[in-house]
């Protein structure tokens, strides 16, 4: 199974959101991540959808998402090339004694400090999904108490539209 990333422009309209999931739901096919927000254009929203499949899956998907109303333009971005980020804020448990291995890990991968409790440090890492996956796993050894990821957002490089 290929991951593929699709970037969808919508109406921004209630709802919209449910009925793109839902088409996938119903269809079978499994969202790893979904991003919305505004678009470069007033009253659009892009959504950037992760899903696994083959090309016939994402023929499919594409077609399926182009018989929404509210859906103006489907683009498979991992067609071509793309820039993708996704971003992470992880807890891990930071007694002072353990805060410089854990600086060392923070430096490695150039995420930043954005929070130091009396025993916490929320850590802020960009970049994409392999690189959250691999700074997730040397925090682990730490003790995560808290990770929210974003998912992926992507666009094409380069002058394309």
């Amino acid at each position: 199974m290929m991951k593929h990333t699709i970037s969808v422009l919508v109406n921004n309209q209630p709802g919209v959101l449910q009925r793109v999931s839902g088409l996938f739901g119903r269809r079978g096919f499994n969202i790893e991540s979904i991003t919305v927000g505004t678009s470069e254009e007033p009253g659009l929203s892009r959504m950037v959808v992760v899903t696994s499949g083959d090309e016939k899956t994402l023929e499919q998907v594409s077609k399926q998402l182009y018989k929404l109303v509210d859906v103006i333009k489907v683009v498979d971005l991992g067609a071509k090339p793309m820039v993708a980020r996704e971003l992470a804020l992880i807890k891990v448990n930071a007694e002072p004694a353990v805060r410089p291995e854990i600086l060392g890990v923070v430096e490695t991968f150039r995420a930043s400090v954005v929070d130091i409790g009396s025993s916490t440090m929320v850590i802020q890492s960009v970049g994409d999904t392999d690189k959250i996956d691999a700074i997730v796993e040397l925090l682990a050894p730490y003790g995560i108490r808290e990770l929210s990821r974003t998912g992926v957002t992507a666009m094409m490089r380069g002058n394309a539209r």
